[in-house]
């Protein structure tokens, strides 16, 4: 018999939605092709493909030309920081970017550090934004890239994208954002915003693992990481995966469709779960709610151990603020960026909503976490 699984770790993952799955399946089975032959059934999966790529474009604003795919954000990271660096070094070798990014941004600029790049890493108030003035006198000669993510994968937060944009934009730097928790929940419009390049993951948006996307604004050079073929414009050399870049393309049409009432219900979801846990303990939000994503809240709760109470729900999915490496905890760079009141670091937990999630959900989580803190 199936255990029913109260999942709250969207942030993480999603689970795929049933629209998405049935318009991938027929290009596993039926319309198999390689997309990049010239008979009939590659040009089926080249058709597909380019559809996928008029559905990802539409939800930024963007053309259909400026969209790479990639296996994922991660590799969108790698493909937009080093890249840009590599093809633009006349521009200077000084990167600024942010101490509470995603590991993948971060560890990336560690590397480029290693190979003669500069590295700024900017300061966070309290709630986890930026601090613009440390951006605006951060900024060199030879500063060619600045590297702010959207949604915060940890706190939910959201960094002034437009204002960082249209900065650099003045200042004739190129700007990469890291949309990969924002699409889907909340209004993407790279040309309003200034961005150069943008990536996510169709994991997020409740598509596919595995697939994921660079935006590349026209003009904008890059050198590639993978080399071995023609595909998407010599950037990125291999096979199509062609039924994950269709799903990809579905749930960023589904997603754009139905955002104003998924954020709608997920921000119901925010309400519910800070007063019910209210009722439970006291505790504390990482940043204010105006200022973050529906889909993602941190709470600081001084008298739990989130690693003990994590890991002793067999049927609730739910993650903590900090880094677990070889069965260590190890403290959050997010949390220690922000510094909240009373924190440590085992006694946050992220709770991460998705359209699929509930108030039944919430209330099975409070259930457990009332249990537990007894």
């Amino acid at each position: 018999m199936k255990t029913e699984i109260t999942y709250l770790d969207s942030a993480s993952t999603t689970r795929i939605d049933p629209r998405v799955l049935k318009e991938m399946l027929p290009y596993f089975t039926e319309y198999f092709g390689n997309a990049s032959s010239s008979h009939s059934f590659g040009k089926l999966g080249n058709e597909a493909i380019e559809q996928a790529r008029t559905r990802v474009a539409d939800i930024i604003n963007c053309e259909n030309k400026e969209i790479v795919f990639t296996s994922g954000a991660t590799e969108s990271i790698n493909l937009a920081i080093k890249g840009y660096v590599e093809s633009n070094l006349d521009k200077g070798n000084h990167i600024i970017t942010a101490k509470t990014e995603h590991k993948a941004v971060l560890s990336t600029c560690e590397y480029l550090e290693t190979k003669g790049f500069e590295v700024t890493y900017l300061d966070v108030d309290k709630n986890g934004v930026i601090l613009f003035d440390q951006l605006r006198v951060s900024v060199k000669k030879d500063t060619s890239l600045v590297v702010i993510m959207h949604v915060n994968n940890e706190t939910g937060v959201i960094q002034p994208i437009t204002k960082i944009g249209e900065l650099c934009r003045d200042l004739d730097i190129a700007f990469f954002c890291d949309a990969t928790q924002a699409v889907g929940k909340i209004n993407i419009d790279v040309e309003k915003a200034c961005i150069d390049l943008l990536c996510f993951s169709g994991h997020k948006l409740n598509g596919p693992k595995g697939i994921g996307v660079l935006y590349v604004r026209s003009g904008i050079k890059l050198t590639p990481l993978i080399h071995g073929g023609s595909q998407e414009k010599g950037l990125r050399g291999g096979t199509y995966n062609s039924p994950l870049i269709v799903g990809l393309g579905k749930a960023c049409e589904i997603s754009k469709n139905e955002m104003s009432n998924v954020v709608l219900k997920m921000n119901k979801l925010n309400d519910y779960l800070i007063t019910s846990v209210g009722e439970i303990t006291k505790f504390n939000s990482v940043s204010e709610k105006h200022l973050r994503s529906p889909s993602i809240i941190n709470l600081i709760i001084p008298n739990l151990e989130s690693d003990i109470f994590i890991g002793s729900q067999q049927y609730i999915a739910i993650s903590n603020g900090s880094a677990c490496n070889s069965a260590l905890l190890e403290e959050s760079h997010v949390l220690k960026a922000i510094k909240p009141e009373n924190f440590n670091k085992n006694n946050s937990i992220r709770v991460s909503f998705d359209k699929f999630s509930s108030k039944g959900d919430v209330d099975v989580f409070c259930s457990s976490l009332r249990k537990h803190l007894i």
